[in-house]
């Protein structure tokens, strides 16, 4: 029998039409990490009036979350069905935000465009993990933020990750994930520094309780085996 794929990106287009209707578990398990990440996150960024590049925005969680914040939100993600839904939702809620079908690669983004760079759920997915982020810095201005989570590299987090997440509990589609592209902290932090940001406080992400649809709550954790977030920052001048 074939090896299952690995890194499937098909899943998001294939969620598309039900992205916010809460009836898909890997879905609703998506939308629970935001929280999650904001209570890290807005402890360091005041989000109100700043341009946010949310990279990897898939049907527009994040995005929507980070509008609702006060900032101005470009999208951006090549799961064209997936931006489809994400534009439909903003206007269903009036929400003004810009969303654009491309990868992390190669943005048309000038120069110093965003003061931050919201890339959740990505890094472990990108087809050339400098490139990215050599173009989320690039993107950035002086000072900007670059906010982030992913999967650490090791048995733990592929245990968890892959084993339980993917072929046991379900609360991943099989294939969702590629292990070998997971991220040590350490390594990323080097490349983050050859991008040309400044890598901030990392910090654990994972289960902190569950729904009364028993699907797991999300938050800061104080271990970093196997899901991280944290900021970097692009120099000033």
């Amino acid at each position: 029998m074939a090896d299952r794929v690995r890194n499937d990106l098909s899943i998001y287009d294939d969620a598309a039409d039900a992205w916010w209707s809460d009836e898909i578990r890997w879905v609703r398990t998506l939308k629970n990490l935001v929280p999650g990440r904001f209570r890290f996150f807005d402890r360091h960024v005041d989000w109100q009036g700043k341009r946010v590049l949310d990279l990897g925005c898939a049907g527009g969680f994040m995005a929507e979350a980070l509008a609702r914040r006060g900032a101005t939100v470009t999208g951006r993600d090549p799961a064209e069905d997936a931006i489809r839904a994400a534009r439909e939702h903003a206007a269903q809620e009036g929400l003004s935000i810009v969303y654009d079908v491309g990868v992390g690669e190669d943005m048309p983004y000038a120069d110093g465009s965003f003061d931050a760079v919201v890339c959740v759920d990505v890094l472990e997915h990108v087809r050339d993990l400098d490139q990215t982020l050599s173009e989320c810095a690039r993107v950035l201005a002086p000072g900007g933020v670059f906010a982030f989570d992913t999967i650490n590299r090791n048995r733990v987090a592929r245990f968890f990750a892959i084993t339980m997440a993917e072929n046991v509990v379900g609360v991943l589609p099989k294939g969702t994930h590629d292990p070998d592209m997971f991220i040590p902290p350490d390594d990323l932090r080097a490349r983050m520094e050859a991008a040309g940001l400044s890598p901030g406080p990392f910090t654990g992400l994972g289960p902190r309780g569950v729904t009364k649809r028993l699907d797991l709550k999300f938050g800061p954790l104080p271990m970093q085996t196997v899901q991280y977030m944290g900021l970097a920052t692009k120099a000033c001048g």
